[in-house]
């Protein structure tokens, strides 16, 4: 079998260059890397990753923590993977996906597995897994607000929640809408919160007093009710409460989805008679929709990207002035789902 010196005896640079090269820590001319890896693949070298791992005395694996439930990936979590896997590759880093158990957090594994770090999809309040990571004192990123009581100042990576329902909020009532249902994420979930105060502060700063009927949250995932999330409460409100809505905002497209069937199944069309708003949606996909989709870009590929970095970072691999806090933009991608009252 071959070995690391072998490869750079036949290409005719030091064990380093070779080393560099496969872990792409440090830049290699382009000449040189082609030279290593034409060596490598005539000699059929493969890295060893543990051998490497027992040198460096790291793993070089990172965690990542998703919540799942009675669903497939929406388009959010694949892009969002797709960025955290392919910036870890660019460190030699592998990812660990760890799916949260449905039933119950199942937290005390996660610190014996093989890593140096994690990311933290989806906190939650008194997030169970941010507190075992704390405690024994593995790096981590939260993708998220962090609000765990033990935990202060946390490293974390987040759009800017409370401007996006602002800016929201701001958008629908300059359409003249004033009668919106809220159908936010789910109650435990940290966006959630800021979420709801950003709403309702900017509903009174015009006027408007929120009505807590116009607010719902995202049953567990783990429930049926999850799947049906939008129909069963746009359908209650607009039957038996026979509450007025031009307005509804989605959590994400499949809630959407599921109002907007809701609001066919009451006699109504969106958006002539109901404006749909989605915050997190498939922007592959919204402008398929009838009518397409006016929602928010969250850049989910750029949320991953920089809470490897971050991670990157705190572990010691990147240099230089680190955010604890970084915000990535978002934007109001109109389409075809609201219009004026």
């Amino acid at each position: 079998m071959a070995k690391i010196d072998d490869v750079a005896r036949k290409a005719g640079v030091s064990k380093g260059t070779v080393s560099n090269v496969f872990s792409q820590k440090r830049p290699t001319s382009k000449k040189v890397t082609e030279r290593v890896l034409k060596a490598s693949r005539e000699l059929n070298y493969v890295p060893n990753h543990i051998a490497r791992s027992l040198v460096t005395k790291k793993t070089m694996a990172i965690g990542l923590t998703v919540p799942h439930g009675n669903f497939f990936f929406s388009s959010f979590h694949t892009q969002f993977i797709n960025g955290v896997i392919l910036e870890a590759s660019t460190f030699g880093y592998r990812v660990l996906l760890d799916m949260i158990s449905t039933k119950e957090v199942q937290t005390p594994t996660l610190a014996s597995y093989p890593i140096d770090g994690a990311i933290v999809l989806g906190p939650t309040e008194e997030d169970e897994r941010i507190e075992m990571l704390h405690r024994h004192q593995i790096p981590f990123v939260t993708v998220g607000k962090i609000m765990n009581a033990d935990v202060e100042d946390g490293l974390t990576v987040n759009n800017d929640n409370e401007r996006i329902l602002r800016d929201i909020v701001e958008y629908l009532t300059s359409l003249g809408h004033r009668d919106i249902l809220f159908l936010n994420a789910g109650k435990r979930m940290t966006v959630a919160a800021e979420r709801k105060q950003a709403f309702e502060e900017a509903l009174r700063e015009r006027g408007i007093e929120p009505l807590p009927a116009m607010v719902h949250y995202k049953p567990p995932l783990h429930s049926d009710a999850y799947i049906k999330y939008g129909y069963d409460e746009v359908a209650h409100a607009l039957g038996t409460l026979k509450q007025k809505v031009t307005a509804v905002i989605a959590d994400d497209d499949r809630t959407a989805l599921s109002a907007m069937n809701a609001i066919k199944d009451a006699g109504l069309r969106v958006p002539e008679d109901i404006s749909m708003f989605v915050i997190c949606g498939d922007q592959s996909m919204m402008h398929q929709t009838t009518p397409s989709l006016t929602g928010m870009d969250l850049q989910p590929s750029e949320l991953g990207v920089r809470a490897v970095r971050l991670l990157m970072h705190q572990l010691g691999v990147l240099e230089g002035e680190y955010s604890r806090n970084w915000i990535v933009d978002s934007s109001i991608i109109v389409r075809h789902s609201c219009l004026p009252v």
